[in-house]
């Protein structure tokens, strides 16, 4: 073979691997901006920290905000709200005082179905002072209600109830226990703080089926 041949052949050799990494880089390059496009959705539109802010609807205010943190996604296909670092929430009634305080570990809130979801170490007084504790509790704000399907423990007066699911009115004044497993009456706090340590954290069956 002739130098002039084998040059001519490394040059198209060389031509062809060129055009390839074009192609090649071009092909690899769609996917990306595809995904940074899609991943839009994924990532909060507002990041507020340090947040203690009052929410009102039609002029009338409804409820305070108190979180480390506070994501909004309101580009996802369903909008909402996330407070990874847990959040206390302080419900006002009409006369602008505060008829129920709920708190937990970690809160999403889905904003067109107008839905409260609290997970991890949930911790609920209403305005008779009786306390609520559970792992997870659900707040729709359309009807006006409050329930979970977890194992719940309600302290009130002179007795704990013990009891797996619980739904009430969005004051927590007038609820129901769906599965009771027990009342435990006590006449002191030094008695009642002996019961609350010896409850159960988990039941046989926790949640309703």
């Amino acid at each position: 073979m002739n130098s002039l041949k084998f040059k001519h052949i490394v040059k198209s050799m060389v031509t062809l691997s060129v055009f390839a990494m074009l192609v090649f880089s071009c092909k690899k390059q769609q996917p990306d901006k595809v995904a940074a496009v899609i991943d839009r959705a994924a990532m909060p539109s507002l990041e507020a920290t340090d947040v203690n802010t009052v929410i009102s609807d039609s002029g009338i205010t409804r409820y305070r905000i108190i979180s480390p943190e506070w994501l909004v996604y309101d580009k996802a296909e369903e909008p909402y709200w996330d407070f990874p670092k847990g959040i206390l929430l302080e419900k006002f009634n009409a006369r602008l005082a505060i008829d129920a305080t709920i708190k937990g570990d970690y809160a999403r809130y889905n904003q067109n179905p107008q839905i409260w979801e609290l997970r991890g170490n949930v911790f609920a007084i209403n305005q008779e002072g009786e306390q609520f504790q559970t792992n997870l509790l659900y707040w729709d704000q359309k009807t006006e209600r409050i329930y979970s399907d977890s194992l719940i423990t309600i302290t009130r007066a002179a007795s704990i109830i013990v009891g797996v699911g619980f739904e009430s009115n969005q004051s927590m004044t007038r609820y129901t226990i769906r599965q009771p497993k027990g009342v435990f009456p006590f006449s002191d706090e030094e008695e009642r703080d002996s019961i609350s340590q010896n409850l159960p954290t988990t039941l046989a069956s926790d949640s309703i089926k």
